[in-house]
């Protein structure tokens, strides 16, 4: 197959790219960059530059690890009596407080345990605690009335 113009450029272009990552010699490149513009043929041009990569070869980038110092900690896992006492403590409401007890139980079980482990979940199992206190208390105060109303009327 006959060479077009732009056969040529591309030969002279990884000729040049071979002569400047210094795979080739001054004198060396220049008899090649002739030979390239007299080619008649694609093959003749694939002969100047068979032993050369195509183009500019890429340099890798150091690859440098991010010490651990310097990455973002994981954040700790929750502690599942925390989240038992978030979801008992939510659940005070459709259940009329009868999961108040056990938010108060888990509650404080959690909180325990997380400050004696590290895990996450504080918030949950405080949660879980003010809900089921609150619970506890409304039960108090509904049972106290009902026994001062039973008392006083007799």
């Amino acid at each position: 197959m006959l060479a077009s113009h732009a056969d040529r450029e591309r030969a002279v272009d990884v000729l040049r790219a071979g002569f400047g990552e210094g795979r080739l010699e001054k004198g060396e490149f220049d008899k090649r960059v002739e030979r390239a513009y007299g080619a008649r043929t694609v093959g003749e041009l694939a002969l100047l530059v068979a032993d050369l990569p195509l183009g500019p070869v890429p340099q890798p980038a150091p690859v440098t690890a991010v010490p651990r110092t310097f990455l973002p900690m994981p954040p700790p896992r929750a502690n599942g009596k925390a989240v038992g006492a978030a979801v008992c403590g939510l659940l005070c409401v459709p259940t009329i407080g009868f999961t108040g007890i056990p938010a108060v139980i888990l509650g404080h079980a959690a909180r325990a345990e997380i400050e004696r482990t590290g895990e996450g979940g504080d918030g949950l199992a405080l949660t879980g605690l003010v809900l089921g206190w609150l619970s506890v208390a409304g039960w108090a105060i509904l049972l106290t009335l009902m026994v001062a109303v039973g008392l006083t009327s007799g």
